[in-house]
């Protein structure tokens, strides 16, 4: 009997993460294909964030932090290329960092998470954006990516927090 429940919760984990992987796959490519109504280079609404919220809500933080940085891999090789790669890892990987540091402060709700997460995502490729030109010029988009990065990761944030309420009970029946 222990090793049928053992072997039950390996399939079941095995399958929520093919499951993020694969709304998070899906999701960046929708965000790639619509067009969104900012004309300002960097601004996005960050829809695979929204697995990452969820992610950490009920997967934890290690199983998050793969399904990302597989989701970052899957998409760099299908509809990018290594800089646009490198981009967003450095944003993956700080906003991640942030995500699951303010989880665990218990200070932030997860509207609050997803909006560091949104803010750190923009530093982080701002950051790699200025080593790669070299110059820090960069930043002065900084004011509008904050904006952005706190009304988008609030908008996800609502979303995300309005689908782990319904998720979570699912997942531990």
């Amino acid at each position: 009997m222990g090793n049928d429940s053992r072997k039950d919760r390996r399939t079941q984990a095995v399958a929520c993460y093919g499951m993020l992987i694969a709304l998070a796959f899906l999701f960046s490519y929708i965000e790639a294909m619509i067009p969104f109504p900012i004309p300002i280079p960097g601004v996005k609404l960050g829809l695979a964030n929204l697995v990452n919220v969820v992610g950490l809500y009920s997967v934890g933080a290690v199983g998050t932090a793969a399904v990302s940085l597989v989701r970052i891999v899957l998409v760099g090789f299908t509809f990018s290329n290594m800089f646009s790669m490198l981009y967003s890892l450095a944003g993956g990987v700080l906003s991640l960092a942030a995500m699951i540091l303010a989880k665990r402060s218990g200070w932030f709700g997860k509207a609050g998470v997803s909006i560091l997460g949104g803010i750190f995502h923009n530093i982080g490729q701002l950051t790699v954006a200025a080593c790669v030109t070299k110059t820090a010029g960069v930043f002065t988009y900084f004011p509008v990516l904050l904006i952005a990065g706190v009304v988008t990761g609030a908008v996800i944030g609502i979303l995300g927090g309005l689908i782990v309420v319904r998720i979570l009970p699912a997942m531990h029946r």
